[in-house]
């Protein structure tokens, strides 16, 4: 771990205080948690962005197969398979 430190308003140290009272935990504890969250969070903001900026960059384009016909002849084919076995 590293040694950070970290300048708090009245208001945020008031309430850290009454977090730590009230839980039993720490304050470095609860700051590592939500340093974790916010961490969670943009990650997954993140992903959210890049699949909307994915979303329908395919459409209109003719030169994409058919996937629904190639799953359906996939799937014929490994029932196909699971008779035989």
């Amino acid at each position: 771990m590293f040694r950070t430190q970290l300048y708090l308003t009245d208001d945020e140290r008031r309430g850290l205080c009454a977090l730590c009272q009230a839980t039993g935990r720490s304050q470095s504890d609860l700051i590592r948690e939500a340093v974790d969250r916010l961490i969670e969070q943009f990650s997954d903001e993140q992903k959210e962005q890049v699949l909307r900026k994915a979303a329908g960059m395919w459409a209109g384009h003719k030169d994409i197969p058919d996937f629904r016909a190639l799953r359906s002849q996939w799937d014929r084919s490994e029932r196909a398979q699971a008779d035989i076995d």
